[in-house]
């Protein structure tokens, strides 16, 4: 069986070959190369001159991302003596896993014999409450004082030298 195939292939390749050496024209092909070869060559234009750019500092690196809204803080000054760290064994709350500037207060609730709890909104939309000794914000702020237009808070961040400091927040009422 493999001999009656075998015949058909080989006779398929010996046609094949045969078709490449016989007629060829080789002389008109070295005409044409020769005909290619004796055209003038053409000229490459030289590249464009480079002009410098001028250049640019930036030095706006330094301020506010314009993309994240104004938050009021400022550095609290604390007393020599009292170690400021956060609380890294305390169980973290719901509003601690975003960034301060991502959440929103979006008003309050005043209920008789309690104190005024705000209603602070976080990116997905969800509402939490909070009062003062809450805490919020990913840099362990705890919530001072809730007003009817703002909530003030204490952060506690690094300092740059393996130490930690007070920054005083505030999340104002969003309109």
């Amino acid at each position: 069986m493999k001999q009656i195939l075998a015949i058909p292939v080989i006779f398929i390749a010996l046609s094949g070959l045969t078709g490449c050496g016989s007629g060829a024209n080789l002389g008109e092909l070295d005409a044409r190369l020769q005909e290619i070869k004796a055209r003038p060559r053409g000229r490459i234009e030289p590249p464009p001159e480079f002009k410098p750019v001028a250049s640019y500092a930036y030095a706006a690196h330094k301020l506010r991302s314009p993309f994240s809204p104004p938050v009021d803080q400022q550095l609290i000054v604390v007393p020599d003596g009292r170690k400021v760290e956060p609380d890294m064994g305390r169980p973290k709350e719901y509003l601690e896993r975003f960034p301060l500037d991502s959440l929103k207060m979006v008003g309050t609730i005043n209920r008789p014999g309690e104190t005024l709890q705000a209603l602070i909104a976080d990116p997905s939309g969800a509402v939490s409450r909070v009062r003062p000794g809450s805490h919020m914000g990913k840099n362990f702020g705890r919530v001072r004082e809730v007003t009817e237009a703002r909530v003030s808070l204490i952060e506690i961040v690094p300092d740059g030298r393996d130490g930690w400091v007070e920054r005083a927040s505030n999340v104002t009422l969003s309109e």
